[in-house]
């Protein structure tokens, strides 16, 4: 769904209390669906019967031309040592392309597959991750401190920030010709001219979908009547971040700080372009430091006066470090102002750097940090997309992530952490608990984690669990006569369902489900007697983002 934030970003339903959902969100649903489950749901493979191998192999074989590295995990899957080395010999292949041409970012991705499976392929490659993590952080910009000629003035460090000028040509309003242009702000992170920005700001430029003709062009602080054309190197949707690049020897560039530095009550300043006026410093305090308003991580919430422009311009300390990109605010809500924490900046520069649209990684899965005698003891499981990555190693409801790629699994927060540093389509090794005390490691594929994966959910799942992840119910049929009619199995804290006052038990009829224009966002008409009403009869109407910050 789409918040009426200055950004337009998606945020996640269990993020903020619902009736502040219901007031940001715009449903507009064109499509309605009768109440039925899907005609064809995934089922495991039963690895023992040699027809299901057969069947197996041939789709490996289809695959192996698309997607390299899923075609290895699934061989592996399959423990079919022929199939195997085939497999292992194209990802071999891809890796050789991939140094030839000093893609040191897809090299390693690639590499760290092999390992993650213990493959002996590896015998054959010619650089190691380790040696190719460096190769691929080498001369990606921001990541190294690079010297100031002038000492951290204010005037210095507004000098070192840039007005984004997205130039749409024209647009017919009442029957006459307006300009159309979109403003931003950005910052340069090297002396031969990077500049960091949000996404949303040159969306224009990178989305396909509208065709429309746009050009990019930067405005130095020191020289506003000056365009300078520029160009897109990456961007990332989902965190709301892009590197641009323009031939100019920066002023004054900014060194990266940490926003782990900052406390909730410190003071920030924020610089930028609110509505073209450049130049523009404006100072306040985080405000928190744990807002789930992305779909991934966390953000920082500040006080700072941002308006629209705002967007994309450094949020720094007292030193002059960047802690935060700002995103802009909730234009509804006065004082309501957010920014990107630096450390996603710094996790995601070589992917920038290497270009194009970055996709993140996901498992097919949704859950939430448990917790054991009072602490975070590792990520709940609580959902399992059929056909998945996760279903296909045998993940289950109920497991317990405690460690990904090497690093230790204690919330969802640690979760999402661990796969922002890792690359769509690669393979990684995950350790959970199944049971009280038992644990297992399984390698897992990374697939491109979908714009909405709620909707893919919802066509693939029975409905019953579908609306785990949706609206947080597990239902349970009570009716061999009707399809619709559940009782209430379970009710996630903090979720739609529960903030919308469902308790287990209570008898529910599902009578019309709705998407709006993009699948990003559902509805639901349920006929419920609720406990927490008195058992009194009532149709009740819910909605629900299909995208969550507990997807992974």
């Amino acid at each position: 769904m789409k918040a009426n934030f200055g950004t337009g970003k998606k945020i996640g339903h269990e993020a903020i209390p619902v009736a502040l959902l219901l007031l940001c969100i715009s449903f507009l649903f064109s499509a309605c669906f009768s109440v039925k489950d899907p005609e064809n749901i995934y089922s495991d493979i039963d690895y023992t019967q040699e027809d299901a191998r057969n069947e197996e192999r041939k789709r490996i074989e289809e695959l192996l031309e698309k997607n390299s590295v899923q075609a290895l995990w699934r061989a592996n899957l399959l423990k079919d040592e022929e199939t195997i080395a085939k497999c292992e010999d194209n990802v071999l292949h891809e890796y050789d392309k991939a140094l030839e041409a000093e893609d040191w970012y897809n090299a390693l991705r690639l590499a760290k597959s092999l390992e993650s499976i213990s493959s002996p392929a590896l015998a054959r490659i010619k650089k190691s991750s380790a040696e190719l993590e460096t190769l691929s952080r080498k001369n990606v910009p921001g990541l190294h401190v690079e010297g100031n000629d002038s000492a951290k003035k204010v005037s210095s460090l507004v000098n070192g920030t840039v007005t984004i000028w997205v130039d749409k040509g024209t647009k017919v309003q009442n029957g006459l010709l307006y300009a159309d242009r979109v403003i931003g702000s950005g910052f340069f992170i090297s002396k031969d001219g990077y500049i960091v920005t949000n996404h949303h700001v040159i969306s224009d430029l990178v989305d396909k979908k509208n065709g429309a003709f746009s050009r990019l062009f930067i405005k130095l602080a020191e020289d506003s009547d000056t365009r300078i054309p520029a160009k897109v190197i990456g961007y990332d949707p989902e965190i709301d971040l892009a590197l641009l690049k323009t031939e100019v020897d920066a002023p004054y560039v900014f060194t990266l700080g940490s926003s782990a530095d900052l406390d909730v009550g410190d003071k920030i300043y924020a610089i930028g372009s609110p509505v073209g006026l450049e130049r523009t410093l404006t100072s306040g305090i985080v405000s928190a430091n744990d807002r789930k308003l992305f779909t991934l991580g966390s953000v920082m919430q500040i006080d700072a006066a941002v308006n629209q422009g705002n967007s994309g311009g450094p949020c720094i300390d007292s030193h002059g470090n960047v802690q935060a990109i700002v995103f802009a605010g909730m234009l509804q809500f006065e004082g309501l102002n957010f920014a990107i924490p630096v450390e996603y900046l710094k996790s995601l520069l070589p992917a920038l750097y290497a270009g194009g649209k970055i996709s993140h990684p996901w498992l097919g899965c949704y859950g939430h940090t448990k917790k054991e005698f009072g602490k975070d003891a590792g990520l709940e499981v609580q959902y399992v997309l059929p056909g998945g990555s996760a279903s296909r190693a045998r993940i289950l409801v109920g497991d317990l992530i405690v460690e990904a790629d090497g690093q230790k699994i204690t919330s969802l927060e640690d979760m999402q952490n661990a796969l922002m540093r890792c690359s769509a389509k690669s393979i990684i090794r995950i350790k959970y608990r199944h049971g009280d005390d038992e644990f297992h490691d399984t390698d897992i594929y990374l697939s491109a984690r979908p714009e909405s994966p709620g909707y893919n959910i919802y066509k693939g799942d029975v409905l019953a669990k579908a609306f785990v992840p949706i609206f947080g119910m597990r239902l349970l049929h009570v009716s061999t006569s009707s399809s619709r009619k559940y009782s209430v199995e379970e009710v996630i804290k903090g979720s739609v369902a529960d903030e919308s006052g469902f308790s287990e038990n209570d008898p529910v009829e599902i009578r019309n489900v709705k998407l709006n224009d993009d699948n990003s966002a559902i509805y639901a008409e349920i006929y419920s007697k609720k406990r927490k009403n008195g058992y009194l009869e009532g149709m009740m109407g819910i909605a629900a983002p299909l995208d969550s910050p507990y997807y992974f």
